[in-house]
């Protein structure tokens, strides 16, 4: 045993396997043992794929998972007595669906359902398919369907962006056609009182051929020319009129309306996506004077339509219209810009001209997609790409301080919806840093699950800067999108079958060294020990992370870990990994301090006002002790009567009818919301609390009851007198009233 713990050691001193029983874990599939859950992603109700809405009720409504779409379909679909059975037909079609969706295949949502249920219909009756249909019919959106890869990140935020580019788009339109229309008239008006409008041809052409016989519309032009009065237009408004005319109707910033269809000198409408920071920014710089041009046509038609235009006073103010830039105001009005670009292979030049972007107060926004968050840093000889790391740029444009920041992962983007959406209405430029998870060196996992553990490893945490949110880092700065952000590591409960065959479960930590572990390129920092040769020398990763050591070491930080079986294993790890973390940890406990979390300002101020206020309590005992004693009191006169004495206040109890769920002792083991997520959700401290009891079934709360670890979900009553099978339900619910 001596000289296995001298193994171990030389191991992690070294990261070289110089004993037989430290085994190489490269080609033997390990994974954390968090992630033993979740093998098959497919047969889990989750966040993705995701239905893209195209025309959403709300800004942050540009996207729902095809859990929820389903969810609220069976809201309307699954009643009455048959309920049951419609909800598993249609749970059995989603899961198709989301096996056809993470083999590839993209299409609508309309087209990934009939060819799941036709796929379905081989198998299964004609009721099947009727409890389909009947759903289908009370699905009222359609859209592309998105699974978690590679593609995800560019295409739902372009979607998003359209979304708002469109409304954007439409009042722009509705102002520049409401003063068209407005401008043609004054000259429709000017010209029927001139002497052509008001000729026997012009009259006649007005009225139609049919009523020649009529009226004699030679007489009639004679008449109006003696009767109505000669009004003579300025030419030079006239002249002012058709150049805003020509202006607006010829215009490029936005698709050509109905008024100015078919004009001879429209012209295509500009391209707001590039997938270059360069390209955006030289576009720009050629637009603004077309930009320039029409805001002045814009601003100078409605005083003209209001009659309001004086030639003395404003003819020279709009010679300077622009002459210095325009009103954030004016510019929120047109179109913003959006570049889509990686951060692998981002070039120094371009790198400099994202700078350029974020801190010069441009209306674009930036998707920096990163496929790779860790890069080629296997050593400490690592050759970085010239300019800043990809990981790091959402940390460098904060300090900018006018670009809105967001940064978080794909696994995560549809609950950033509304995040995001503020990003892409935020009035200046705005950068969007999003980890894919999708590189090539974590082949074997699906990009969802190595996503989600760049977030919960803090090795690619979630946050949002917004300038316009407030004056101070408190509203500016969020964390909240991070899974127990108050905590170093996220921590979550784990059941195994130990070697007795007993239940056993511990509290495992998933840091950094868990994200590195599912990387290919860090294998060479493990070493898998066999269960015969475990021993009390090992430590928890989490735990050797925050030890400050001297000397050689006399633990060996280890790391539990499932095989394709699940079978668990048990590897150690060397101290470059361990150094990494150290460095992770403290980056983001950096960021906890902006978020007001574990802040050390507040820490300090509220332990010298704690010593202060324990010094004055001290000083009144003292002063109390010190002073004469009181005259006595009759003990009637100093104890207070039965009727003043007032009762402690006890906390009321709950109802037995009542569903609750005991969230401070909830243990995050995801049953409650893998069940219904809409029914169950998570706080702010990942613990499980009933967000709308609403969202489903009496069988599905005795059902998370039932599969709850800690038993903290309490069904209550039911609600639905109808419901099917209560009076089974209802006595399963007696063991967790």
């Amino acid at each position: 045993m001596q000289a296995d713990t001298q193994a171990q050691v030389a191991f992690f001193l070294t990261g070289r396997r110089t004993d037989k029983h430290l085994e190489p874990v490269e080609g033997s599939g390990l994974r954390p043992a968090l992630f033993a859950r979740y093998n098959k992603l497919t047969e889990l109700r989750y966040d993705f794929p995701l239905v893209l809405v195209g025309d959403p009720p709300g800004s942050s409504a540009f996207a729902q998972s095809l859990s929820d779409v389903i969810d609220q379909a069976l809201a309307v679909s699954a009643r009455g007595t048959d309920g049951e059975r419609v909800r598993k037909n249609v749970l059995c079609l989603e899961r198709e669906i989301r096996t056809l969706a993470a083999h590839g295949a993209a299409s609508s949502l309309s087209a990934l359902w009939d060819s799941a249920a036709g796929k379905l219909a081989l198998t299964n009756d004609q009721s099947f398919q009727d409890n389909l249909r009947r759903t289908r019919a009370a699905i009222k959106i359609d859209g592309a369907v998105l699974d978690c890869n590679a593609a995800l990140p560019a295409r739902l935020i372009q979607h998003a962006w359209a979304v708002g580019q469109r409304n954007k788009a439409r009042a722009l339109r509705k102002k520049i056609d409401t003063l068209v229309l407005k401008l043609s008239n004054i000259l429709k008006s000017d010209y029927e009182c001139s002497e052509a409008g008001r000729s026997a041809k012009n009259l006649q052409a007005g009225v139609g051929s049919g009523f020649d016989a009529a009226f004699d519309f030679g007489a009639m032009s004679r008449l109006l020319s003696k009767a109505l009065p000669k009004v003579e237009f300025p030419p030079a408004r006239r002249a002012r009129i058709n150049a805003l005319l020509e202006a607006l109707t010829t215009q490029q910033f936005i698709p050509s309306s109905s008024v100015a269809k078919g004009k001879a000198g429209a012209a295509k409408p500009y391209s707001f996506l590039f997938d270059s920071c360069a390209d955006a920014l030289n576009a720009f710089r050629e637009r603004v004077p077309k930009q320039i041009a029409l805001a002045r046509a814009i601003a100078v038609a409605e005083l003209e339509v209001q009659g309001l235009y004086i030639e003395s006073k404003h003819d020279a103010l709009f010679a300077q219209f622009g002459i210095d830039g325009l009103d954030a105001g004016v510019v929120a009005a047109f179109p913003d810009y959006l570049v889509c670009t990686k951060a692998q292979g981002l070039s120094a030049l371009e790198q400099a001209h994202l700078t350029e972007i974020l801190s010069s107060g441009l209306p674009i926004k930036v998707l920096l997609q990163i496929d790779d968050v860790l890069g080629d840093t296997t050593n400490a000889q690592e050759k970085s790409a010239p300019g800043v790391p990809g990981r790091r740029i959402a940390n460098m444009a904060m300090g900018l301080g006018e670009a809105f920041v967001l940064q978080t992962a794909s696994s995560n983007l549809l609950r950033m919806g509304g995040r995001i959406a503020d990003a892409l209405n935020y009035a200046g430029p705005a950068l969007l840093s999003v980890f894919s998870g999708a590189g090539q060196a974590t082949t074997g996992l699906p990009p969802y699950m190595v996503a989600a553990a760049a977030v919960e490893s803090r090795a690619f945490p979630s946050f949002t800067y917004n300038p316009s949110a407030g004056p101070n880092w408190a509203s500016r700065f969020q964390l909240d999108g991070n899974p127990q952000s108050q905590l170093d590591w996220p921590v979550h409960a784990y059941e195994y079958e130990d070697p007795q065959h007993q239940r056993a479960k511990e509290d495992l930590a998933f840091t950094l060294i868990d994200f590195l572990a599912c990387d290919q390129r860090y294998a060479k920092h493990f070493a898998r020990i066999g269960r015969d040769r475990w021993n009390a020398s090992m430590i928890a990763a989490a735990e050797a992370v925050t030890l400050q050591r001297t000397g050689l070491p006399s633990k060996i930080p280890s790391l539990l870990m499932v095989d394709a079986e699940n079978v668990l294993h048990k590897v150690i790890v060397d101290e470059e990994l361990i150094r990494q973390s150290q460095r992770c940890r403290l980056a983001w406990q950096n960021l906890q301090e902006l978020g007001g979390i574990n802040n050390s300002h507040a820490e300090i101020l509220l332990a010298r006002e704690k010593k202060n206020w324990e010094e004055r309590l001290q000083q009144a005992t003292q002063q109390a002790q010190s002073a004469p004693a009181p005259a006595s009191v009759p003990a009637a006169a100093a104890a207070p009567t039965g009727a003043e004495a007032a009762p402690p206040e006890q906390e009321p109890a709950r109802s037995a009818d009542e569903a609750y769920i005991e969230t401070e002792r909830c243990s995050t083991c995801n049953e409650c919301t893998q069940i219904n997520g809409k029914m169950f959700s998570y706080n702010a401290n990942q613990q499980a609390y009933i967000a709308d009891i609403t969202a489903g079934t009496y069988a599905q709360l005795v059902e998370a009851a039932e599969s709850c670890q800690v038993s903290v979900i309490h069904p209550g009553k039911p609600r639905d007198p109808n419901e099917p099978g209560l009076e089974d339900l209802v006595k399963r619910a007696e063991a967790f009233a």
